[in-house]
């Protein structure tokens, strides 16, 4: 009674989508609610006709964070994440939409580890073969998205960060030049979404520089 799934359907969702989620909820045995987006997101995605799918996806992250903030204030209770590490350093988020949380359990879990994770909750077998997709579109999948699979990326990553491989080491892994550019570029580019929003420093007791909470009043 102390969890609440909510479904977040917008028109283009797959049943598939719908139905895995409805297997979680039914193996949990939580309460649960079923809230389309399509109302609220189709009112700024209709003014604009030329709109990339890419906005249109972030649009519908951010749609969905604003309904699941909501109903935790009703529910009285705290959003969880559910990104993993893999796709917190490639940047794989929207930033303010399916990146926006309160904690987040295995979001320093690789996806090869959270797969290990779910196979030793029991998770059920089509959640597990299915092929990893935010469903913001139809027939669309991370991997094709991305360009290369979570297996090639999660060997890669745990080199550079948990091992602190530079890139030159991780190419005398192994790796091919080429994508360990493109892994270390994303890194890179996306580390505004791993940080607050930078403050401009103006006076000597600037928050989150010059005033730390906890620090501060030793509590």
């Amino acid at each position: 009674e102390n969890v609440l799934g909510v479904r977040l359907p917008y028109r283009t969702s797959s049943q598939e989508s719908l139905d895995h989620a409805l297997l979680v909820i039914e193996a949990l045995g939580i309460p649960h609610k079923t809230i389309p987006i399509t109302g609220m997101a189709d009112a700024l995605i209709e003014q604009f006709p030329a709109m990339s799918p890419l906005r249109q996806g972030n649009i519908m992250a951010r749609c969905r964070m604003v309904t699941l903030y909501d109903q935790s204030e009703d529910f009285h209770g705290l959003v969880i994440g559910t990104g993993n590490k893999t796709e917190i350093l490639l940047g794989y988020s929207t930033l303010f939409g399916d990146s926006a949380h309160a904690i987040n359990p295995i979001g320093d879990l690789y996806k090869a580890q959270v797969r290990q994770l779910s196979r030793a909750l029991s998770v059920t077998q089509p959640i597990l073969d299915k092929a990893p997709s935010a469903d913001l579109w139809a027939g669309q999948t991370d991997e094709q998205e991305l360009g290369f699979t979570y297996e090639e990326a999660d060997k890669l990553l745990y080199l550079l960060v948990d091992q602190r491989f530079s890139p030159e080491e991780c190419v005398e892994a192994g790796f091919a030049p080429e994508f360990v550019q493109t892994v270390t570029r994303r890194i890179r580019r996306n580390h505004f979404k791993r940080v607050m929003p930078v403050i401009a420093k103006i006076t000597t007791r600037t928050v989150g520089y010059d005033f730390l909470y906890l620090r501060d009043w030793g509590t």
